[in-house]
């Protein structure tokens, strides 16, 4: 049985907290267990936050602003490698991660104040992987850790939670070879493990909640790889 139980009780998350304490003091974590986390408080504990008053907004971005703060659009240029699609105000950008992604994840949803955003963490897998060395650390327990973001997605409406960091599980479960149960040979049936784990969580996460951590126990994905290896390379991709 797959169980997914909400980490209760975390204060307002600020740059320099240990967000694993905090964590691991408030869940009862098993060898095993999946922790995920809401990209928006690792940032936070990172100082991944921007002041709008301290931006300047360049000529590209009082254009693409549209009558909305070029400030905003401003630190979405300078999150992104490079513009995929633009509708102004709405921007989809490639991070320098490789996300393809509304706003260069640039958010101001739950920041920690007005006239502030948060970006998405320079390294969200070493996010993970910090995450998960720090909680073995303090409880000696062994936990996949996946940090998790709300992506659009296209030709489908609403968003869903998707791993932007990943570490100690496998993010993809290739079943190319397998055979269903007529017998009919997979040939390129990959499952994005670690994209409906984050999806899963977020059920109980919810964006107003304020609970951003979630254990997913009852599953065992124990492995290695990283969230890059999701993104689907440049040259496979038919839609950019």
């Amino acid at each position: 049985m797959i169980s997914i139980v909400p980490v209760e009780g975390l204060p307002e998350i600020r740059e320099g907290d240990d967000l694993a304490a905090l964590i691991a003091e408030r869940a009862e974590l098993q060898d095993g267990d999946v922790l995920v986390v809401a990209q928006k408080v690792v940032s936070k504990s990172e100082g991944r936050v921007v002041r709008l008053a301290d931006v300047e907004p360049s000529e590209e971005a009082r254009r693409l602003a549209a009558g909305e703060d070029p400030r905003r659009l401003e630190v979405i240029l300078r999150e992104s490698k490079r513009i995929v699609r633009s509708r102004p105000p709405l921007v989809i950008a490639e991070t320098r991660h490789g996300f393809v992604c509304a706003s260069a994840g640039v958010d101001s949803s739950n920041a920690p104040e007005a006239g502030t955003v948060v970006l998405l963490p320079d390294d969200p897998d070493a996010s993970a992987a910090g995450l998960r060395k720090r909680l073995q650390e303090l409880t000696r327990v062994e936990v996949g850790v996946i940090v998790s973001d709300s992506f659009g997605r296209a030709w489908r409406q609403g968003t869903t939670d998707v791993a932007i960091g990943v570490s100690g599980i496998r993010p993809l479960l290739d079943l190319q070879g397998e055979s269903d149960p007529t017998g009919y040979e997979l040939h390129a049936t990959v499952i994005a493990v670690a994209d409906e784990l984050a999806a899963a969580a977020e059920l109980v996460l919810g964006k107003t909640s304020g609970i951003p951590a979630a254990v997913i126990r009852g599953i065992d994905v124990r492995g290695e790889g990283t969230a890059r290896d999701i993104v689907i390379p440049a040259e496979r991709d038919l839609f950019r």
